[in-house]
């Protein structure tokens, strides 16, 4: 059953497309005991799980907009992008939150277990352009900030930016009433009290719908079974990237039979666990994508499922046998399969 707090709440303009709108059809469901009040949220966490990647020189944003799901050409100054990095197959080897702080100079955002890898596959590719990537981790650290911590000056539109000082600011799509953003600022610099939680960041990254892939969950998805075409993470106007094909062909061919969704359990939840189905024990149905605990009881979790699982009938996590799952309601709207 749904247990529906996101009623009316906010939305990803930057994801609106001409394509129709629609809900994925889930179980209505109540459960008052997980009321939390996030609007009284407030502080950084510092975000020691994330990495860096530099690409910078001439041919930088060029590369980059060959090799990923979004534009990165004509990315502006005051703007981020949320994009894939995909397989010939177009399953994803990683996600990225990324801008560019100068002309010739982009920072990719990623988790920091897939970061060796992905860096290394990246610069197989770099041959003759003009580009040089490198691990910037060590150059930065990285934020996650909640409620009055975020500037005044940032724009309200989720993935925007604001250059401040030293400071780099990307507002995140807000959650349960509470305005989340990322700040990179120099490691050299002054850094200010990590206030909040790490887990309290991590349970609004869960109920955002927005799941960044980690090492467990390489290449089990195309960008779709992630909701990121509904969360500004593809665009579909620009030009090949590896996998392409099968994203485009997954989107217009009405061929998406999976999608993210929120759920709750009463006990702990862990990244790449599977979801099974009353009706299926031998076949799971779903993996878990991204998991953090209730800040009042049980965990959440962002699952990629079957939309056929979302029926109404039992789901456990770990196993025929575990743990019951319960679905929420995603805070956005998914674009309709064209």
């Amino acid at each position: 059953m749904i247990f529906d707090r996101h009623a009316g709440g906010p939305r990803n303009p930057k994801a609106t497309m001409s394509a129709s709108t629609t809900s994925v059809s889930t179980p209505a469901a109540a459960n008052h005991d997980l009321d939390f009040d996030a609007t009284a949220l407030q502080g950084l966490a510092r975000l020691d799980d994330w990495g860096v990647i530099r690409a910078q020189g001439a041919d930088a944003a060029a590369f980059l907009h060959g090799q990923l799901t979004q534009d990165f050409v004509l990315l502006g100054q005051g703007e981020a992008r949320l994009a894939g990095y995909c397989s010939a197959k177009g399953r994803m080897l990683a996600s990225f939150i990324g801008w560019k702080t100068g002309p010739e100079e982009i920072l990719l955002l990623c988790h920091r277990d897939l970061l060796a890898p992905t860096l290394k596959r990246l610069s197989m590719f770099v041959l003759r352009a003009k580009a040089k990537l490198s691990d910037a981790s060590a150059d930065f650290a990285l934020y996650g900030a909640v409620g009055a911590s975020l500037p005044a000056g940032l724009p309200a539109a989720p993935w925007s930016r604001l250059d401040a000082a030293d400071t780099q600011w990307v507002r995140l799509p807000g959650t349960e009433g509470a305005a989340r953003a990322l700040l990179c600022l120099p490691s050299a610099a002054a850094q200010p009290a990590a206030e909040l939680a790490p887990a309290l960041w991590q349970w609004l990254e869960v109920r955002s719908g927005v799941a960044m892939v980690g090492a467990p969950v390489v290449e089990e998805f195309v960008p779709q079974m992630l909701n990121y075409e509904s969360v500004g993470g593809v665009n579909f106007k620009k030009g090949c990237y590896p996998g392409q094909e099968v994203v485009a062909r997954s989107q217009y061919r009405g061929a998406l039979k999976r999608r993210a969704q929120i759920f709750h359990a009463e006990s702990e939840l862990s990244v790449g666990q599977e979801v099974f189905h009353a009706a299926d024990a031998e076949q799971p149905c779903g993996i878990v994508v991204a998991a953090a605990p209730h800040p009042l009881q049980g965990w959440e979790a962002i699952v990629s499922l079957q939309t056929s699982a979302l029926d109404g009938q039992a789901l456990t996590v770990g196993g025929p046998d575990g743990v019951a799952l319960q679905a929420l309601a995603l805070p956005y709207e998914l674009l309709q399969d064209i």
